[in-house]
Formats: C-alpha cells, structure tokens, sequence
C-alpha cells in the first residue's frame, strides 16, 4: 500500500475515540452482546496496527455479518423497527472498523459516524443529549482533519482545536439555517419505536399499573400557566375515562362501540374567565393528552372525545407543546343519554357479590346519590383502610371484595376502583378517570413539573343536577397524597422512590442540590418551548413579525441574503488568508543578511542557492569577500547539515550567525 493511501496514526486515533462516544447514548437500549463487539472491533485494529494480527478474510468478514444479523434478530424478535435498524447500523459501524485499512475506508467510516449521531435525535432531543453529539460531532470532524493531515503520526491536541474552529465557523449559519430554513415535512417515514417501553398512563388499568409509576422519577410533562397557579388541590389533570371493566380490567369505550350520535361531545356551557396555560408533554408513542377539568384546546392538531378528554390523532413520537383553556367549575352532561347510562353502570355478572350486597343496603339507607357518596366515603375514612405504594396482591376473582373488606390496603386505583364498582352496584353512574394529580412547582421559571410518580386515579360519578362530580377516594384514606403529594404521604412507609437512590428528587433537603436541578429543569423547559417546539406556525409568525409579512420571492431573498452577509466574510478571509510558514531564527538572519546585499545592489535571484549566491556576492564586493563566505557557511551548517549540529553546538552557531549579520555593513559599489 502506498504511504499517501494509509490512515495516519492521529486520525486511527481520533477515530476510536469517536466509535465509543457514538454509541455510549446509545447503551441502554443496545444488547450487551453489541457492546462487546466495539470492544471486539477495536481490540482487533489495534493489533492489526501493532502488526500481530492481520486484517480479516473474506469468510470472517461474512460470518461477523451473518452472526450480527442472528443477533439482532434474537434480541429485538425482528429486524423490522427503529430499535433494531438503529442497532444493526451500529453493529456494522463497529465492524467496518476492523477492515479499516485505506484513506477512503476511514472517510466512509467518519461519514457513517456524522449519520449515527444523528440517530439519537430518532430517541431524545433533550439538551444534554443536543450538547453529547455536538461533542460527537466535534470529534468526528477531528478524524477528518486527521485524514488530511498524514504528516502527524503522533496523537496531539491541534487537530481537535482545528476541527473546533471549523465548527464555531459553521455556527452562525447553522443559526440562519434554523430560523430561516422551510419546515417542510420528512420525505420518509421512521418505524414506531415499538420495543421500548410506553411512557406513562397505559390504555387500561389493572389493580397495581399504576403503583408501578408511582416508583418513576420521570417527567410526565411540565404547565406554564398565564397567570396564578391552581392549588396543588385542585389539579386533576385528566387524560383517560374507563367505562367498561371486563376480566379484571379498566379501559375506554372503543370508538367504533359508541352511536354515531355520541362520539362528539356534548355542548358545555361556559362562564367566568378560564385558566390559561400551556403544556409541553415527554413522548409517550401514545394519543392521549392531559388537560384540568373541561379543557379547549387552542392549539391545532389537538382533539376532543365524546368524554371531554382531549388526544391527538397520532402518536406522541417527539415532544409536543399544546395550548389549553380549562373551565374547572363547568357542569359536564347534565343530562345523561340511555346509551351512556347503560355503559357508566354496567358491571360484570355474578363478581364481587359482598360488594354489591353492601352497596345496595348502604344506598336503601341513604336519602340520596349525593348522601350514598358522602356515606362510602366515610367508611373510608372511618375504617382502618391504608394507603400504600406496595399493597398486597389481589386474587383474581372477587378483587373489590378482597379489598373492601380483606386486606384494606391500596394505592389510589385500587380506591377508585372499588369506589366505581360499589356506586354502579347501588345504581349510581360512575367511572374511574386516570392521569396525573399535582405537581411540583419550579420558583425559578413559575413551571409545574409533573412527573411518573404523580400518576393517579380517581373517580366521577353524575348526579342530577350537577353533571359529572369528581370524587377522589384516596383523599379520604390519605389527604397528604392531594395536598402534598405521594412523598409526604409515603413518608412513613418510606417507600419514595427506593429503588432510585440516585435520583436528585431524593435530595431536595439539600438546598444546593435541589437548586441546580431546578434551574437545570428550567433551561430544560425553555429548550423545550424555544428550539424544539420553534414548528412551522412559529417560523411564519416570526418572519410575519419582522419583515411586516412574508411571501415566497421576500423569503428567497432575505434567505440568500442572509448567507451571503454570514459566507461573504468567511470567504473573504480565506480568499485574502496566505501561507505564512514559521520562519527560524537561521533563516530571519540570512534574510536580514540578503537584505542588506540587496540595498546595495547585489539581490538574490529566484531559486539560487547560498552557495551560489555567495559566490556572486564574493565577485561583486571582494573587500568584503571573507565575511560574506563566513556568514553563507554559518547558514548553511545550520539549515542544511543538521548533523552537524546536533552535539550541542546549535544555539552557539546561531548567536555567531546573529553576530555576523549585524557586524556585517556593506557599502555601495
């Protein structure tokens, strides 16, 4: 191979390095078999680099790739998915790196890896992830000033602040480009991320679904409201209504099972000024969204259901910020269709006959549906029933029953659970809605920050008069869950978040801590509204706002002009930029010496060596022949014999040849 075709040692370097960053994001959702063949991939270069092993053969190359391809098959159970295509271009990254053997194989590979890191945006576009790959990116274009650079065989630090430069170069482009570039939709379409695990509030609910959130420290999604904040109380953010229990579970009425003349809803009316507020929610690869109490959206691409819940017609693959107005003190259906009756009191055949029992007799005592719902309520609170984040299991048949008059113990679906159950068995329509209930409010920026272990159920139940009524059981077995939230409530169990000792929300007591992660959240939030939810809307607005309108031949021209104002510098500087080569202090003396012989008429020709040059002189001023020749041959020992200084003689030679040259004063001819 010839030299000018292999991979300098630098850039091997540069290039390792880049393939462990690459894939460090992606590491917990990668199999760890995949790990180890990038610890594989560049044990295996080395030694090729080292000379002990050789570069693989045609049939190793084929079985890595057969192995690779089983492999991803086994652990994802296809290889049709984001997961699985993500991880089999990483596997392929890892194993291009052990044929790495020419100039052109590292650029396909530095090529491929600028590609990988645009796959993380596939999973998060959080900032700390924005910050990793422009540190991915960096080190990349590292490499690539590396390739061209085959003199430098030792590892340094220049070609990482030259690939740096070039990046903050490319900065204020990179900033037009984002604020001036069409947001035009993909020309492709991604594949749902469909082997990670859904986020949040599932579809439906069984005894302990949501228990299991109440361990997560995620963010749910963060409320910016327009003027005060509701009361930790009062907010019930609704995202599912469940009206049908079937086999042990909770789950909504499917669209296709409700009457044509009930799948929109109904007319409410409205009075006094609304909350305003704006919600930006984490992916979920889910269609529900969360709102307060009887909530429009004001906000495109953002539907209402025949329950007053609002969803998006597709799935939340990134984040999406949303605007609503909430009326929480609106009566909802105050009249209440057959079909709607019939479903809000069904219940299943011949289950949980104690509850029932109970139900009926307690409701044959009470004057009413209010005084009945007043009546449960008390028992809750006036028997020895506990709120609990790890409660016992339930059998499967009878559950209410077990729990109602057994084991006592439940989080909050289990109470609104029971609490449903026990209303349609007396006759009271009633149904258990899901989402989040809280919040914790950041001082630095006004924000509510919801996250996974606020999930909660509750109940609504419709009395005459009064619509749809929310009524939230684990308020009467556990107040501190509503007022001040699942720690304070489980603060005796000390079951808070157990199982994630790291989590900074253990460490609010320390006021430092809390501090930075609080202002941190901020930023987040900002990121959030300011760059990722900066959609096409915002863009037209914007340009609207600046330029008094905009229209297609103004775009074109403010976009042109734009580059030419941040490239027309740039390029100018290049353009008028020459090559300086660092001059030695040898050389500044001969020249200083050349310069003074041309003053008085002897110049140097183009291409002319000190020898030759010297002899011109010697001819041309003899009385000065001897110090010409002793300056030339001082020169010429340091610029061309380097052995011959190499005993330590160097600096004495340059102080003599400096001595010379100023000594030296020739006079016109």
């Amino acid at each position: 191979m010839k030299p000018d075709q292999q991979i300098p040692r630098n850039a091997l370097v540069w290039i390792i390095i880049s393939l462990f960053t690459l894939v460090a994001p992606h590491a917990e959702r990668l199999p760890l078999w995949v790990l180890g063949v990038y610890v594989f991939a560049a044990c295996w270069r080395i030694m090729v680099y080292q000379g002990r092993w050789s570069f693989p053969g045609r049939w190793v190359k084929a079985g890595l790739i057969v192995s690779s391809f089983a492999g991803i098959y086994f652990s994802y159970g296809s290889l049709i998915g984001l997961e699985p295509t993500v991880a089999l271009l990483l596997t392929a990254f890892a194993l291009k790196l052990i044929e790495l053997a020419r100039r052109q194989d590292g650029y396909v590979l530095l090529f491929l890896g600028y590609f990988i890191c645009i796959t993380e945006f596939l999973f998060s576009q959080d900032l700390l992830i924005v910050l990793y790959s422009l540190l991915n990116v960096t080190l990349v274009t590292t490499g690539l000033v590396a390739m061209h650079r085959p003199g430098e065989n030792q590892f340094n630090r220049k070609t990482i602040r030259l690939a740096t430069v070039m990046l903050l170069q490319a900065l204020p482009l990179m900033v037009v480009l984002f604020f001036l570039f069409p947001r035009i939709g993909p020309l492709w379409t991604v594949p749902i991320k469909s082997h990670t695990a859904k986020t949040g509030v599932s579809d439906f609910m069984k005894p302990g679904d949501i228990s299991r959130l109440g361990k997560s420290d995620d963010v749910a999604f963060r409320a910016e409201f327009s003027g005060d904040i509701p009361d930790a109380a009062d907010l019930y953010w609704r995202g599912l209504v469940f009206s049908v229990l079937e086999e042990g579970a909770w789950r909504s009425v499917r669209y296709y099972d409700i009457p044509a003349a009930e799948r929109r809803p109904g007319p409410v009316e409205t009075s006094g000024a609304p909350l305003t507020y704006r919600i930006i929610m984490e992916p979920t690869q889910q269609n529900w969204l969360y709102s307060l109490r009887y909530a429009r959206a004001t906000s495109p691409g953002v539907m209402a259901g025949s329950d007053h819940v609002l969803f998006s017609p597709t799935e939340l693959e990134d984040e999406r910020l949303y605007s609503v107005e909430s009326w929480p003190d609106a009566v909802l259906d105050p009249t209440l269709s057959q079909w709607r009756r019939e479903v809000e009191l069904r219940l299943p055949q011949g289950e949980n006959p104690e509850t029932v029992a109970f139900a009926r007799r307690l409701r044959a005592e009470s004057g009413s549906d209010a005084a009945f719902v007043d009546a449960v309520l008390a028992r809750f609170t006036r028997e020895p029933f506990a709120y609990s984040l790890n409660p016992p299991l339930l059998p499967g048949r009878n559950p209410v029953d077990a729990f109602m008059f057994q084991s006592r113990t439940g989080f909050c679906e289990h109470y609104a659970a029971a609490f449903v159950v026990t209303m349609r068995a007396a006759g009271v329509p009633a149904r258990v809605v899901a989402g989040y209930q809280g919040g914790e409010i950041n001082p630095v920026n006004r924000t509510v920050i919801v996250h996974q272990f606020d999930a909660h159920a509750w109940a609504e139940v419709w009395l005459a008069g009064q619509g749809w009524v929310r009524i939230d059981p684990t308020a009467a077995v556990s107040p501190d869950r509503i007022e001040w939230g699942l720690e304070r409530a489980l603060a005796g169990e000390g079951s808070f978040l157990r199982d994630s000792p790291l989590s900074l929300l253990r460490y609010r007591g320390v006021a430092w801590v809390n501090m930075l992660r609080l202002r941190y959240d901020a930023l987040t939030y900002r990121w959030q509204s300011w760059v990722n939810g900066f959609n096409r809307e915002k863009q037209f607005q914007l340009l609207n706002d600046v330029f008094g309108g905009i229209s297609a031949r103004k775009f074109i021209l403010v976009l042109i002009g734009s580059w030419v104002l941040i490239l027309g510098p740039v390029a100018f500087g290049l353009l008028r930029r020459r090559e300086r080569r660092a001059t030695s202090p040898s050389d500044k003396y001969y020249l200083a010496f050349c310069d003074k012989l041309s003053r008085v008429g002897v110049t140097r020709a183009a291409g002319e060596t000190p020898e030759q040059y010297s002899a011109r002189a010697e001819r041309a001023m003899r009385p000065m022949a001897e110090q010409i020749r002793q300056i030339t041959r001082l020169y010429t020992a340091l610029a061309y014999r380097p052995a011959a200084v190499a005993d330590g003689r160097l600096n004495t030679l340059e102080r003599e040849l400096e001595r010379s040259v100023r000594n030296f004063r020739p006079g016109r001819r």
